[in-house]
């Protein structure tokens, strides 16, 4: 009984934040205009990298890499400069829900 009760709390955490993260619908909407390039849901099946499940701070710091011009881009970093740093954080937070 303990066992199955900690697995249920377990797994509801899980999907959880899951659902907190799909909840916002402002990220879900900005992260929509990356599906072009890196798939439905940031699940690339092309040469251009998956976003899902990336670590937020990873997502956070290319995109901010992008905007500033420390990291190479053709089409990124006119994406990154359209976007503030609490955005980033957004569809950061988005992407590492999707597994």
């Amino acid at each position: 009984m303990k066992k199955s009760l900690a697995v249920t709390l377990l797994l509801a955490g899980a999907f959880g934040a899951a659902a907190s993260a799909h909840a916002d619908p402002r990220a879900r909407f900005m992260a929509a205009n990356c599906s072009y390039c890196h798939g439905p849901e940031g699940k690339s099946t092309g040469a251009i990298p998956s976003l899902a499940g990336l670590e937020v701070k990873y997502f956070v710091d290319q995109m901010k890499a992008f905007k500033d011009g420390s990291r190479p881009a053709t089409v990124m970093k006119k994406h990154a400069n359209g976007y503030t740093d609490a955005e980033y954080e957004a569809m950061a937070k988005y992407f590492a829900a999707i597994k």
